[in-house]
């Protein structure tokens, strides 16, 4: 395929290695990787690659595994890139790059409440959006009020949530077309009784997650009216390890990398999990992580 791209003025890597854009940091290589100027220039650079190219959008990569044989086609990379938003009364209109956790701070220095759930998100605006991610009962989509996005010829379109079916860690998009900025809708609040409560909910999360260590978040889907934590947890499955990989001791629901782990790795570990926790509960625990890429 060819590389020879005209009018774009972002960086273009070829053969480069996803492990240091994934949180678990695992994974093969992508034949080429775009980080866009800005969105005109993503437009730019879409318009260009063939119709068949197989893309992959990459924020923080913090609920995504990419097998150790990496992914033969086009990564585009945002996290901070697409970074800018602009709050405007009430509402914030955000670019897909902007991190969770920068989204809620500056709303609640803004004196706007219902983003605070977002502090203790580890990835992207675009990530959340795509998964429809939440925290202690709040659901990202709740807040949207509009949404750009951005298609294969480089055209954006302006989409209402009307146009999504939006459901529990999931959000189907219309036919190839991606996630650029989005419009959230927030209430006045105490900019410091805001931020008190990023505060608690930050160490919270420090104190019940393993975030000293490499992972992907939660690994699996909350079963109906259950934890996935709860169950794994019950099955004596904390410390189950597979090379480096392990269920963590800390949050059942988390699989780590306790150094020099590989995709197949968790992968296979993942599996594991998902065959004991069936067979003692009858359950099949479904992944919130998305799997993508070629075996080694």
């Amino acid at each position: 395929m060819t590389t020879d791209f005209l009018n774009i003025t972002g960086e273009l890597l070829l053969n480069e290695p996803l492990a240091k854009y994934t949180s678990w940091r695992v994974g093969g290589t992508a034949r080429q990787l775009y980080r866009a100027s800005n969105k005109s220039d993503l437009a730019s650079f879409l318009s260009q690659l063939p119709r068949t190219e197989p893309l992959l959008w990459l924020g923080l990569g913090s609920n995504l595994l990419v097998r150790d044989g990496g992914f033969a086609g086009t990564v585009i990379s945002t996290a901070g890139i697409l970074k800018d938003f602009d709050v405007q009364g009430k509402s914030i209109e955000a670019e897909v790059g902007v991190y969770c956790s920068k989204l809620a701070k500056q709303a609640a220095r803004s004196g706007l409440s219902g983003a605070g759930f977002l502090a203790g998100i580890p990835g992207t605006l675009g990530g959340a959006l795509a998964m429809n991610a939440g925290a202690h009962g709040t659901e990202i989509w709740s807040l949207i009020e509009d949404v750009t996005t951005i298609d294969r010829q480089g055209q954006f379109h302006q989409r209402s949530t009307e146009d999504f079916k939006v459901g529990y860690r999931d959000v189907a998009l219309p036919t190839e077309e991606w996630f650029v900025s989005a419009t959230l809708g927030l209430r006045l609040g105490d900019k410091n009784n805001e931020m008190a409560e990023i505060k608690s909910l930050l160490k919270k999360r420090n104190t019940t997650q393993p975030t000293n260590k490499p992972s992907a978040g939660s690994v699996f889907r909350n079963p109906g009216n259950d934890f996935a934590g709860r169950l794994i947890e019950a099955s004596g499955l904390k410390g189950l390890a597979i090379g480096g990989a392990a269920v963590s001791e800390k949050h059942a629901n988390f699989i780590v990398n306790m150094g020099g782990a590989t995709a197949a790795d968790i992968e296979a570990l993942i599996v594991l999990v998902q065959e004991k926790i069936e067979l003692e509960h009858g359950v099949l625990l479904k992944p919130e992580v998305r799997i993508v890429g070629d075996a080694a």
